[in-house]
C-alpha cells in the first residue's frame, strides 16, 4: 500500500500536473486561469486537480461562483518525510565514498 509520500511524488511524476502544481505558489488559481498557463483544457486540469486533491497537494476553496485553487503543505510534508527515510544511508554511502577517495591518494 503507497503512503501519500509516494502518492505525492507519484502526481508530480506527471509533466502536465507538476506543471499545474508548480503555477500555484505564485498565486492561487481557478481552473480556467491554470488551463490558459499550462496550454490544456479545463476539463484536463479538472481531472489532474483531482489527483493532486487525492494526493493532498492542492486544496480547493469557493471564491463566489469560482472555486480557487491553492498549495497544501501537508502533500509536500508527506514527500518530504518519506524521502526523508533514505537520508541516513545516503550520508553513510557518501561518506563511505569520500573515505575511499582519500585513502587512494
Amino acid at each position: 500500500m503507497a503512503t501519500n509520500g509516494v502518492r505525492a511524488l507519484e502526481a508530480l511524476a506527471e509533466p502536465t500536473r507538476r506543471a499545474i502544481f508548480e503555477a500555484l505558489p505564485h498565486a492561487p488559481r481557478s481552473v480556467g486561469e491554470l488551463a490558459e498557463l499550462v496550454g490544456v483544457s479545463s476539463s484536463a486540469v479538472s481531472q489532474h486537480l483531482k489527483v493532486l486533491r487525492a494526493a493532498r497537494l492542492v486544496m480547493v476553496r469557493p471564491e463566489g461562483t469560482r472555486r480557487v485553487y491553492t498549495l497544501d503543505p501537508r502533500g509536500l510534508g508527506d514527500a518530504r518525510d518519506y524521502l526523508e527515510q533514505f537520508w541516513p544511508s545516503a550520508l553513510a554511502a557518501y561518506a563511505a565514498a569520500l573515505s575511499e577517495a582519500r585513502a587512494e591518494h
